[in-house]
């Protein structure tokens, strides 16, 4: 499958790759998207996205000043949401409005980042999660209309994971029957919340909730903050862009403080949770649980969305390897392409095969979320916190593993990964800024740390425990795993380590305790050790998912698909018990003999893989207007890419700049 028509003839070194493919690529695409029909929709939508060229710039977005790529990322919002999402939404209904398809097809539109990207991914959501039928009537379709741009403004200038801590005080007024917001400090200013700055209108904001003199913690209200006509702060409203950052430069994220600012009591999103009139509060008996909806949702979204930016930057710096040729291994020879390096390999096909764990254990966590969301809606939120740790720790190494990743193809790439054009950098800066906003990597892991703990306790009980922690039913009263050097025995060792690691943590709190410590200090004093704990549990959670997933999906493909799917699985479970020998070492009968033997059938392994590398990033079916490369484009013209791109810098637009004459001249003359 083609996954881009070309106007130029294919680079011989990477058509010669693609006649070496011996599966078909369009039934891995179908497997990756989640099946043919789901394929067929995704062009379809971005043939209506790109076939038209808006997407497209005159000058590179690199080369524009800061003001100037917000207002060329605001026209092109506006392009794509009233043309383009508008027939997309008729295809995936409005239920799919945050869907993967059309996150994707953003993408193409925005190198950097859309404006609109929050008020999609937050404001929406937070308004269908959070909502009263007549507050979804009165909000919905004005959001999905675009007749009101929304925020999410949860962090604070002085807090962030830390939600309790959060300044923002909403306090009801009975008289008028309406909330008062506030910032009484300076760190209780809203922070970092894209589209903030310049571009919204509205805002969902996270606020303590105070009425007859009590506070209730943190309560979600839908704020206006401009007017709709002139788009100038309300009064009471001070509102702005935070100033430049490591990437987003076009996501105007902003600040906001409110002084003394009113809203209609009907604006607390009250779904799980009201003020009546008079200021009487009522709330469901799991409030605190039901409005955590939101926050996990985009958690569970994010990791799908990590699995996309590890494909790109994999196909980016595959498809660079076959066409780049460097040194000289025997004399009078060819250069030999750097992709025949098992080195290269090494760096590469670990990324391939993430891409594929991380979608497959993305749609088992979203099908779990769906299943727990029901049973909220039913009163059950028993399943809520496996669900919240699962979501918590997927987030944390995720993120952490795609940015590691990420970094990596930009090595192989070489000097010419450095370049903006190839597109790595800002994959890089977009996927760092994931590692830490919607959740810190360290205070997630923590938090599923918790669960950990409780859960061992239980299995050291002899109770039952959920289904994702159900390997410490045979750890919390046993030693270490005899090796295995099967696929299912690297991921039961894997189990064992993080039983083991769980287990040493449980220990240090008690000894601590022990010791004299209360039980927060002790826990604090544990906290290196937790998060490795979470950490590991989240390894073997990857593991096993992926394992099971891929022999699930893979029952009906055909011979050639089943044997490349099953390599890319059987690589990851090697490439991470190569990385955590130690762990191995320690918690499970392993011998340098096992490890040596691991080893050699790892390489193996990436020798096997090699005539199916570009097949296997063609699978993932990205187009060029998708990927925004001058090394990972479809038909391999690199240096003639990397050129036309040099072409367009500013500083090429004339021979001799002004500063030759101003400056250097003078200098050279003596004359400064």
């Amino acid at each position: 499958m083609k996954a881009n028509k070309t106007k130029y003839d294919v680079n011989p070194d990477l058509a010669k790759e693609r006649l070496k493919c011996n599966f078909n690529i369009e039934e891995v695409t179908f497997i990756i998207d989640g099946g043919k029909e789901k394929t067929l929709q995704r062009k379809k939508i971005e043939d209506i996205a790109l076939n038209n060229g808006d997407s497209l710039d005159e000058v590179p977005e690199e080369c524009l000043s800061i003001k100037e790529r917000y207002e060329n990322a605001v026209r092109k919002s506006c392009i794509y949401s009233n043309k383009v999402r508008r027939e997309m939404l008729e295809i995936t209904g409005i239920e799919n409005y945050a869907s993967p398809v059309l996150r994707r097809t953003a993408d193409a539109f925005f190198k950097d980042i859309s404006p609109f990207m929050l008020h999609l991914g937050m404001f929406v959501p937070a308004l269908m999660g959070q909502s009263t039928p007549d507050q979804l009537a009165e909000w919905l379709p004005k959001a999905l209309d675009m007749q009101i741009i929304g925020a999410y403004a949860q962090t604070e200038l002085g807090h962030g994971t830390f939600i309790r801590g959060l300044e923002t005080t909403a306090t009801y007024d009975p008289e008028k029957e309406e909330f008062v917001l506030h910032s009484p400090t300076l760190t209780s200013y809203k922070w970092w919340a894209g589209g903030l700055g310049t571009t919204a209108n509205h805002c969902v904001v996270m606020a303590q909730l105070y009425t007859k003199g009590e506070c209730h913690g943190t309560h979600l209200f839908i704020v206006q903050i401009r007017d709709l006509d002139t788009h100038m702060p309300l009064t009471g409203i001070k509102v702005g862009e935070i100033g430049p950052r490591m990437g987003f430069s076009s996501a105007d994220n902003g600040f906001l403080g409110f002084n003394q600012f009113r809203i209609p009591r009907e604006n607390m999103l009250m779904k799980h949770a009201k003020v009546e009139k008079d200021g009487t509060y009522v709330k469901s008996a799991r409030h605190g649980k039901l409005t955590y909806g939101t926050m996990v949702f985009v958690r569970v979204t994010l990791v799908s969305e990590m699995s996309f930016n590890i494909s790109k930057a994999a196909t980016i710096a595959v498809r660079y390897s076959a066409v780049r040729r460097q040194s000289e291994l025997r004399p009078n020879e060819p250069e030999p392409q750097i992709l025949d390096y098992p080195t290269q390999q090494h760096k590469l096909f670990i990324c391939i095969a993430t891409a594929h764990a991380f979608q497959l254990t993305a749609s088992w966590l979203w099908n779990t979320y769906e299943v727990v969301m029901a049973d909220m809606k039913k009163g059950n939120v028993d399943a809520l916190p496996e669900l919240h740790a699962l979501s918590s720790c997927l987030k944390a190494v995720s993120t952490s593993d795609a940015l590691s990743h990420i970094e990596q193809c930009r090595f192989a790439c070489g000097g010419h990964g450095y370049m903006l054009s190839s597109n790595l950098p800002f994959l890089y800066s977009f996927v760092a800024a994931t590692r830490t906003y919607e959740g810190d990597y360290t205070v997630l892991l923590l938090q599923t740390a918790r669960f950990l703990v409780k859960a061992w306790e239980q299995a050291e009980a002899g109770k039952g425990v959920t289904q994702t922690v159900s390997y410490l039913n045979r750890s919390a009263n046993s030693k270490r795993v005899n090796w295995d050097n099967t696929h299912e025995g690297i991921i039961k060792s894997f189990q064992a380590i993080a039983a083991g690691k769980i287990a040493q943590c449980v220990k240090s709190i008690r000894d601590r305790i022990k010791s004299g410590m209360d039980y927060e200090d002790a826990w604090l004093m544990t906290t290196v050790q937790l998060v490795g704990a979470a950490e590991a549990h989240c390894r073997a959670v990857l593991l096993g998912t992926y394992w099971n997933e891929m022999k699930r999906i893979t029952k009906t493909s055909s011979e050639n698909v089943r044997k490349v799917l099953h390599q890319l699985a059987v690589l990851y479970l090697m490439y991470w018990a190569l990385e955590k020998t130690g762990d191995l070492l320690k918690y499970a009968s392993v011998s340098k003999k096992d490890l040596d033997e691991l080893q050699r059938r790892y390489e193996e392994l990436l020798a096997e893989l090699r005539p199916n590398a570009v097949g296997l990033v063609d699978a993932f079916d990205l187009r060029d207007e998708i990927l925004h490369s001058s090394l990972g484009s479809y038909d391999g013209r690199v240096y003639e890419r990397l050129m036309e791109e040099a072409q367009k810098s500013p500083l090429n637009a004339e021979p001799v700049n002004p500063s030759f004459h101003k400056y250097i001249k003078p200098l050279m003359l003596g004359k400064l």
